[in-house]
C-alpha cells in the first residue's frame, strides 16, 4: 500500500475508506469491488489502485486506519490532556480501549474480525498490541498522582484482559446493554488494581514464572 504523504492524498484515502465502509455495510463483503468503491468515493479506479491494488489491501489499510485513530485519541484525550486526575485519565483510557467512548470507527466489529485471516498475520497482531501497550504506559506515566507505578508486565496483563475481551465480545456479538455493564466492570477493575497496594508476592511470582 502506498502511504499518503500530502494533505490532498490523505483526503483522497479517507474518502476511499468512507466509501468502502458504506458499501461494505450496505452490500456485505461480496458486494465490495474496487470499481464500486472508486465510484462512491468520486475518484478514478486508477487513483484507487495507487493506494490499494485490491479489496483485501483496502481492508488491511482500513483496519490499520482504525488502530491509528484509536492511538491518536489515547494520545490526545488521555496522555496529553491537561489537568486530569488519575481516575479520570484511567476511565478515559479504559473506555477508549473497550471501544465505547463515543462511536468507534464504522465497520470495526464482527464482520471485520471474520475477515482478519485474509489480511493479518501473528506479527501484525503483535505490532498492534505493542503499540497499544506503549500508549497505556505513556498514559500511566502522565498520572503523577497515581498511587503506585505498576510494572510494565502488569500493564500488559491488564491490556490483554481488556483488548482480548473486546475482540472476543465482538466475535460473540454481545448485546449493547451487556457491553455497558462489561465496560463498567473493566473500569472498576483497573481503578481498584491501580489504586490498591501491590499484588501479593505469590501472584507476582506466578506471573514471573509464566
Amino acid at each position: 500500500m502506498k502511504r499518503p504523504s500530502q494533505q490532498r492524498a490523505r483526503f483522497t484515502v479517507n474518502a476511499i475508506y468512507e466509501a468502502f465502509v458504506r458499501i461494505w455495510l450496505a452490500r456485505g463483503w461480496d458486494g465490495v469491488t474496487t470499481r464500486a468503491v472508486a465510484l462512491e468515493a468520486g475518484c478514478s479506479v486508477g487513483t484507487l489502485y495507487e493506494y490499494f491494488p485490491n479489496k483485501e489491501a483496502l481492508l488491511s489499510g482500513y483496519v490499520r486506519h482504525t488502530i491509528e485513530l484509536l492511538l491518536a485519541r489515547i494520545g490526545a484525550e488521555v496522555v496529553d490532556a491537561p489537568g486530569l486526575d488519575w481516575r479520570t485519565r484511567i476511565v478515559r483510557l479504559v473506555r477508549l480501549t473497550c471501544g465505547t467512548d463515543d462511536a468507534p470507527p464504522e465497520g470495526f466489529g464482527h464482520a471485520m474480525l471474520m475477515l482478519e485471516a485474509r489480511i493479518a498475520e501473528t506479527r501484525h497482531h503483535r505490532r498492534v498490541f505493542d503499540e497499544l501497550c506503549g500508549a497505556w504506559l505513556r498514559a500511566l506515566a502522565a498520572c503523577p498522582d497515581l498511587p503506585r507505578a505498576p510494572e510494565a508486565s502488569a500493564v500488559r496483563s491488564l491490556l490483554q484482559a481488556l483488548w482480548g475481551a473486546r475482540r472476543y465480545r465482538l466475535l460473540l456479538q454481545a448485546p449493547e446493554p451487556a457491553q455497558a455493564a462489561w465496560v463498567a466492570e473493566m473500569e472498576r477493575l483497573c481503578l481498584l488494581w491501580l489504586g490498591d497496594a501491590a499484588p501479593p508476592a505469590d501472584a507476582t511470582d506466578a506471573t514471573d514464572r509464566s
